[in-house]
């Protein structure tokens, strides 16, 4: 069966809905969005509570694995990545955080020109619905995206935030604002007590078109390219294989792992590793699968016998049984939230340019076993290196698509990565000490009091660290020989076929990577439509 649209969008993650929507906007185009997953339709999507359920779930999660790492003492890290309608962004923890401006000023510098904060902060604007800041020209309020605080947050954030108080630390009231330094409450993309992710945002409201297609169950094998241009995907679905014609461009929007796949799988990527796999070699580009890298983070975990905290109990019972009436009633309540309600971004040395720590307050007990939501009560707090140095690479493990890619990070492949890690653990406990937290009579249970000094908590990190499931770059935007696309998304050497997705990130952000997505997406919806951009941002404004 041959089918022939406009514009093919591969991947209905976070990326791929915003494109489907923007491009189908014009009725004339017709547009085929093509998903591995399934529909969106699985509760625990919908119940932001429920992230680590959702997570858990084996038909919402590709469930990847890195490489064994090294400097990790060996261990493969889990990597969730969305297989569902929505990607990722379906089982994420909802956190909205724009990153810092300074990352886009990096973006410009790397060889990306109209990436600069104020370029991208009207796109940023156009995507939000933000009921918080009325009247701030940094935010948008009739956007897709619900952005929202958390209306009823844990009984123990105070506690967090006068912490940071009396350590010295000023407090953020936006940390989507000019300067997202300090500490505070943050905002989550949540509608109604319920996720808003961009299937629900963009895409529900667009399915109704009738020069829209939605695929699901329909895995992409290889993009074909016919003389250095991209014409047509192939995909199998229910057992069969189709190929799908583009009349006018292809954009790839699978992800940090599986958008280098695909490209690879097309034979574009560095020949010598193709050829050894057998893939013909349609275009030689070393950089694909090249520079991916990921948030390395840890925790310093509490446990104690004071139930304010989320999590279930024999104490907490009959609050449980309330609270889970109160959100069927009427969506409010604990499960209406995402459970990370607040956070610091700090810098842990002098001379920094801007924070280079993220420290995550969780007020619930971090549980070490595979049950998705927490047992008994506690809290912990995550330190997050923001800038990591180690590079790592995407490659195929085989030419079988469905044979999942290696994934190997490299993480604390550079030295100086483990530093900063250390210091956000001395702090994290800083700040556990404080007054604030007294009344709680907390333990510590790992790393543990006797884990103490420069070597012990390094053993510890090596020991426990995971990502905090921010990949990127591993088809990084850039002008040099090693870069996979230009600053218009655009393969580097193939007409037609753009990548637009966080693979294409030159660096992480600062901080929690969806929002800059969602951004990036709806600025290539204007590239590939060939509108203008809007108006820079101007702080008069």
């Amino acid at each position: 069966m041959v089918d022939t649209f406009d514009y093919l969008v591969v991947g209905a993650g976070t990326a791929g809905c915003v494109l489907a929507a923007r491009l189908s906007e014009d009725r004339k185009n017709s547009v085929c969005l093509i998903e591995a997953g399934g529909e969106d339709r699985h509760p625990f999507i919908h119940v932001p509570a429920a992230v680590a359920a959702a997570i858990a779930r084996p038909a919402l999660n590709w469930r990847f694995l890195t490489a064994p790492q090294p400097r990790l003492n060996d261990r493969r890290i889990p990597i969730p990545r969305g297989r569902v309608i929505g990607g990722s962004g379906s089982i994420n923890g909802m956190v909205y955080f724009r990153g810092h401006p300074k990352d886009f000023a990096d973006w410009v510098a790397m060889g990306n020109p109209g990436w600069s904060y104020s370029e991208v902060l009207p796109y940023f604007i156009r995507s939000e619905d933000n009921d918080s800041y009325a009247g701030s020209p940094y935010h948008g309020h009739e956007g897709p995206i619900r952005v929202t605080h958390i209306p009823r947050p844990n009984p123990m954030i105070p506690a967090f935030l006068e912490a940071m108080r009396t350590l010295g630390f000023k407090r953020c009231e936006d940390f989507n604002g000019p300067d997202p330094e300090g500490y505070g409450p943050r905002q989550g993309t949540i509608r109604g007590g319920r996720r808003d992710s961009t299937a629900t945002a963009y895409l529900r409201p667009a399915r109704s078109r009738n020069n829209l297609r939605v695929l699901t169950h329909a895995l992409v094998t290889r993009v074909v390219i016919e003389n250095r241009r991209a014409t047509a995907i192939e995909l199998q679905q229910d057992g069969q294989t189709r190929r799908l014609n583009a009349r006018r461009e292809i954009v790839i929007s699978a992800g940090s792992v599986q958008s280098p796949q695909i490209l690879l799988l097309s034979g574009i990527g560095d020949g010598a590793a193709l050829q050894a796999l057998g893939i013909e070699t349609r275009h030689h580009l070393p950089g694909v699968g090249a520079n991916y890298h990921d948030h390395l983070a840890v925790g310093i975990l509490m446990e104690m016998r004071n139930s304010e905290s989320y999590g279930i109990s024999l104490r907490a019972a009959p609050r449980g049984a309330w609270n889970l009436l109160e959100y069927a009633l009427f969506r409010r309540g604990p499960l209406a939230s995402n459970v990370f309600e607040a956070n610091a971004f700090v810098r842990s040395t002098q001379g920094l340019d801007r924070p280079d720590l993220q420290i995550v307050f969780q007020p619930a007990r971090r549980n070490t076993g595979t049950f998705p939501f927490p047992l008994g009560h506690g809290f912990a707090l995550s330190v997050v290196n923001l800038y990591p140095k180690s590079r790592g690479r995407v490659s195929l493990a085989s030419p079988e698509p469905r044979v999942p890619p290696v994934v190997d990070p490299n993480l604390l492949g550079d030295p100086d990565d483990l530093a900063p890690t250390l210091r956000g653990l001395e702090l994290s406990r800083r700040i556990i000490a404080a007054a604030a937290f007294a009344r709680y009579r907390a333990v510590e249970v790992q790393p543990g009091p006797s884990t103490q000094g420069t070597q012990a908590l390094a053993d510890y990190v090596r020991r426990v660290a995971l990502t905090v499931h921010h990949p990127v770059g591993s088809c990084r935007m850039g002008r040099d020989p090693n870069a996979v696309v230009d600053a218009e998304l655009r393969v580097h050497g193939i007409e037609k076929l753009r990548v637009a997705d966080a693979s294409v990130f030159p660096r992480v952000v600062g901080g929690n990577s969806n929002a800059v997505v969602v951004m990036l997406a709806e600025k290539a919806a204007d590239m590939m439509l060939g509108l203008p951009p809007p108006r820079p941002f101007e702080a008069s404004h």
